[in-house]
């Protein structure tokens, strides 16, 4: 299959899933790079500021959140672990970032390194992530993550 052909059906595989289950919402228009990035912002400007509010609105109730330590939340679980505490973001920060848009989707992929407070202890995790963003008819709203820790080097 040629690279075009394997792109459209992935991004037709892609808005199907996502309007799919019954708590999604349908995707619509297309989304621009420029949003993605802008609404990928707003998240991590809502996380470290713990604006619950933003948060609320920005993150769709069909989140799927994988940490880089396993741990699977949807969007209950996740703002609970930042409203109780026991997560708290306190800088993030991305790099080598490339956006790829499908249509209603837009998947952010690239480096992170994240200051955080689990439970206490303080930690720098280094990560390579996958985010993936829904253009709904109330705005972009952030409906994946996927994280893995880079390692230390030798």
């Amino acid at each position: 299959m040629r690279n075009g052909s394997m792109r459209s059906l992935f991004a037709a595989a892609l808005c199907a899933a996502v309007s799919l289950p019954a708590a999604a919402q349908t995707c619509s228009s297309t989304v621009t790079e420029d949003e993605a990035q802008r609404a990928e912002d707003a998240r991590y400007a809502a996380q470290t500021t713990n604006d619950f509010a933003a948060m609320e609105k920005l993150i769709g109730d069909d989140l799927v959140y994988i940490h880089s330590s396993s741990v699977l939340d949807d969007k209950a679980a996740y703002i609970e672990s930042m409203r109780s505490g026991t997560v708290k973001y306190r800088v993030m920060r991305r790099s080598e970032v490339k956006v790829r848009t499908y249509g209603c989707l837009a998947l952010i992929s690239g480096n992170a390194d994240f200051d955080v407070t689990v439970k206490g202890q303080e930690m720098s995790v280094p990560l390579r992530f996958h985010s993936i963003w829904a253009k709904r008819p109330g705005g972009l709203q952030f409906i994946s993550w996927q994280a893995t820790r880079v390692p230390a080097k030798q």
